[in-house]
């Protein structure tokens, strides 16, 4: 797939929802649709000094530019490939003294990209950025006093000589990249760590239930033989089918995640891209009943009144002592949630499934790893009824599952969740992204470890225990 290509799809008019892509092909599952390096992208303010300024992955150490001494790099590559974007917003913090928020600094990219390329980066973008909706006009009171604000910014931060924007036309920017940002995860797609706008993507209309998924390609290093040299790629976001998608059929992502019930979806998207989501998902509020069910015992509505208004509580409080880092805290409380919940709330319910994803990293970072192995699966089932068969949320959180069983060794039940995980993250990520690579390695890994506990259960267990077991402390 040549990074830019739209061979894939064309743009349409999609009625009500106005303009969409559809396939001009057919596509199957795991198929690249089309890649697009981003029109302009920045580093979340409380992650700039962590995160590479260029290709948005977390690293230990990072240098610094020398000029404007905010902007971060992993190395002179990175730097060098970053400068024609960076260059404009280097003079324009040197010039006052500090670096506006990442909407400002964002914003500011975006034009100064205009300016270079009137709107269009390459031949194969299918609109000019400035074309794109804004929503100016459908903001609440709330997003329109930040909107002025960020304007005021602007305009001290604006720093492209004799050429001034109205307050309107930089409303407008601010409108597009609000209702058309996408968020770009590290390279372990564990965080969030920036934000950039992809014009054509920014055309592949929402759907609750999608066929294709969105990931960020950090880009990589190529030795290239006959050159003697490494090829620089850039990254780029990749929209990839994740199911058979016929030619002409409508290419749609899911812009919030589905584990909501559809009014709090709904509710989501009027609030943050301002439409009325009538998806089949949502219009027939399909699974909404396994998200709020009650267990196969069949309490009583009021029991399980009360114990979803305690889970409620209860995971205000886990989130409060998850931010003040008292882990110990929060897997007490997760335990006496889940105890509540027994017999109670189905293993589908949305909160039970929201204490067992707590619960289970903070056993494993505690490392008592059967315990969480245990919540683990128990998610795990309960994602497994709910979520498109390839959604990638799945697929990551098979993978940890199967990860957290493997340290607990459960190591058949592991290795099977791991490769579980990596069929979906093929279809999601693909053979190159550098997850599935790591996925890749742990799951040669189980495997050989497999084979090992099948033929002496006895040796392996012996094995696996000395090697978890801590150094002993040298004597004086």
């Amino acid at each position: 797939m040549t990074v830019g290509s739209m061979e894939s799809a064309q743009l349409f008019d999609a009625g009500s929802k106005g303009r969409g892509l559809r396939a001009t092909k057919e596509l199957n599952a795991g198929d690249v649709v089309f890649a697009e390096p981003s029109f302009s992208a920045v580093v979340f303010d409380s992650l700039a000094m962590q995160v590479c300024h260029s290709c948005f992955r977390r690293q230990p150490k990072l240098h610094r530019c020398a000029q404007c001494r905010f902007a971060y790099y992993c190395d002179r590559t990175c730097q060098t490939a970053c400068w024609d974007e960076h260059k404009q917003e280097c003079a324009a913090i040197k010039k006052i003294g500090k670096a506006p928020n990442e909407h400002v600094r964002l914003a500011a990219r975006v034009i100064w990209r205009i300016h270079k390329n009137t709107g269009l980066a390459s031949d194969s973008q299918l609109i000019s950025v400035d074309k794109l909706e804004d929503h100016v006009a459908d903001m609440s009171e709330e997003d329109l006093k930040r909107l002025k604000a960020d304007v005021n910014s602007f305009m001290e931060y604006w720093s492209y000589g004799s050429k001034q924007h109205s307050a309107d036309y930089i409303s407008h920017i601010f409108g597009i990249i609000k209702c058309n940002g996408f968020t770009l995860s590290d390279q372990r797609g564990l965080q969030a760590v920036g934000v950039g706008l992809f014009p054509n993507l920014c055309l592949v209309n929402h759907d609750c239930w999608p066929n294709c998924t969105v990931i960020l390609n950090h880009g990589n290093y190529i030795w290239t033989l006959l050159k003697l040299h490494f090829l620089w790629f850039s990254p780029r976001i990749e929209l990839r089918a994740l199911e058979k998608i016929g030619e002409g059929q409508e290419l749609t992502v899911s812009y919030v995640d589905f584990l909501n019930l559809s009014a709090d979806r709904q509710k989501k998207l009027k609030e943050h891209f301002y439409f009325d989501c009538s998806c089949q998902h949502c219009s027939q509020h399909i699974k909404d009943d396994l998200m709020m069910a009650a267990a196969d015992s069949k309490p009583s509505a009021d029991k399980v009144k009360e114990v979803t208004a305690f889970s409620k509580e209860c995971l205000e409080k886990i989130e409060t002592s998850r931010i003040e880092g008292d882990y110990q805290e929060v897997a007490k409380l997760c335990q006496e949630a889940l105890a509540k919940q027994e017999n109670v709330l189905a293993d589908t319910h949305l909160y039970r499934l929201r204490v067992l994803s707590v619960s289970s990293e903070v056993l494993s970072y505690l490392r008592s790893f059967s315990e969480a192995a245990e919540c683990a699966r128990k998610m795990v089932e309960g994602y497994m009824k709910l979520y498109h068969p390839n959604n990638a949320q799945l697929g990551m959180a098979i993978m940890k599952a199967g990860v957290t069983q493997w340290h607990a060794g459960q190591i058949e039940a592991g290795h099977g969740m791991i490769c579980k995980a990596y069929s979906i993250l093929m279809v999601t990520h693909g053979p190159n992204h550098s997850i599935t690579r790591d996925l890749e390695t742990i799951r040669t890994q189980t495997e050989l470890e497999l084979k090992m506990f099948k033929q002496n259960e006895t040796v392996y267990q012996t094995m696996r225990e000395a090697a978890l077991k801590p150094p002993a402390e040298s004597k004086a």
